[in-house]
């Protein structure tokens, strides 16, 4: 079988069309969907104040934990893009994998084990010092070999992901000359498969779950459910007290998959603070997130395609790297780094449309509990315990922060408490 080599200008072309237009799709949604003003115009501003909330020992534990955990998190971001640098523009990655032997699959599959696995060698240091800061601060139960295998398990998925992707990738660019055609409708259902596979296929791995016990708490989340419209047949409880004293509460999947889950840690907290976190998980559900998260996550899997596509054929990433195309074996390190590129930068716009849509969330459950005192409360309460970030800089909150931080919200509940014409808590 002969293997394709570089595609026609015309090919390029169409590609960067069918780009545009894809990208153009997942930005229209990303536009309609997004919730960017949780409350009514109308709603007073009150500023975010940490003073306000949080004592002066706390503030300064949380920016403690805050520069003591920063030095690992960079240096595992600067890592990644230096071993990705490498790979998309010196020929370090083709070399290496040109060594390997056998047939081609077994080379791509080869080329993506070695790969993760010289990453992951020089990242676990990083990992161990940050898990150190955890324990020190309280907010890790592992001891190391518990850690390591958690650690273990999860690079074992992820590697074993990427290499379905790459395989995929390097089979159809051997097999079609316009492979990103088939790429991207590839990336686009396995993205919907995964989403909704995740909850019992993955989930399970690193936590066991079992039905919230009969009682008052139980009873009064699934009556808050059925009086919020949300079909719930059970809320579940993780047994995440066996690695993390932290507090938290999720919904993954949709449809049959659908599920509610809070820590078991968060049952120690007053059963009123409880029901907000459930009714916030509430709000993600009732407003489908997860479901308009999974298709706009598959638009862009689907644009990273033709975006892998159009790089790979660009001249001077071929001649820096030596890869004359994806169907060559060699590529894969061509492929991974241009993956984990694109995983870095799309991270801040994720980051970006996930604070508004957790905005949305406390906005529903502030409507849904109308108890906006309880809501400060339990924001106190998840911060102070899970030691968050109370004032992250400029760049710390674009490149990380996914919700809202502590005083914000705490802000948005006193601000629709005004709006609802009650005390501000």
């Amino acid at each position: 079988m002969t293997t394709t080599t570089v595609e026609a200008p015309s090919g390029i072309r169409v590609a960067g069309w069918a780009l545009a237009a894809l990208g153009a799709a997942t930005l229209a949604i990303v536009a309609f969907t997004t919730p960017w003003r949780a409350l009514p115009a109308a709603a007073p501003s009150v500023p975010p104040d940490p003073a306000r909330d949080f004592t002066p020992d706390q503030i300064a534990r949380s920016e403690t934990f805050d520069a003591a955990v920063s030095a690992p998190a960079y240096l595992s971001l600067g890592l990644t893009l230096v071993v990705a640098g490498v790979l998309v523009s010196t020929p370090l990655g083709a070399r290496l994998l040109g060594r390997l032997r056998g047939p081609w699959w077994l080379r791509v599959l080869l080329g993506v084990l070695v790969l993760s696995v010289a990453v992951e060698i020089l990242r676990w240091p990083l990992g161990m010092w940050s898990e150190t800061y955890l324990r020190e601060f309280g907010l890790s139960t592992q001891n190391w070999p518990a850690w390591t295998a958690d650690r273990v398990k999860n690079i074992g998925i992820r590697t074993g992901l990427n290499a379905i992707m790459v395989l995929a990738v390097v089979a159809l660019a051997r097999r079609y000359r316009r492979w990103w055609i088939p790429a991207a409708a590839g990336a686009f259902a396995l993205t919907v498969a995964a989403s909704f596979a995740y909850p019992v296929l993955i989930e399970p791995v690193f936590n066991d779950f079992t039905p919230m016990p009969a009682g008052q708490l139980r009873d009064d989340l699934l009556s808050m459910a059925a009086r919020d419209g949300v079909p719930v047949e059970d809320v579940l409880v993780a047994d995440a007290s066996r690695r993390t004293t932290a507090l938290n509460a999720y919904v993954s999947g949709f449809g049959a998959t659908r599920r509610i889950v809070v820590y078991d840690t968060l049952l120690r907290a007053p059963a009123d603070e409880v029901e907000l976190v459930v009714a916030h998980e509430l709000g993600h559900a009732k407003a489908d997130d997860v479901l308009y998260g999974t298709l706009v996550g598959a638009l862009g899997a689907a644009c990273g395609a033709c975006l892998l596509y159009l790089a790979a054929s660009w001249r001077p990433v071929r001649r820096r790297t030596g890869i004359a195309s994806v169907a060559d074996p060699k590529a894969v390190g061509l492929v991974m780094g241009l993956l984990s590129l694109a995983t870095v930068l799309s991270g801040p716009a994720q980051n970006l449309v996930s604070r508004h849509i957790e905005a949305r969330a406390d906005a529903h459950a502030l409507d849904l509990t109308r108890d906006p005192a309880a809501f400060v409360s339990m924001q106190r309460r998840l911060s102070v315990t899970n030691i968050s970030d109370l004032s992250p800089d400029a760049f710390e909150y674009v490149l990380y922060v996914s919700h809202p931080t502590a005083p914000q919200r705490i802000a948005m509940a006193r601000s629709w408490a005004l709006l609802n014409g009650m005390r501000e808590p």
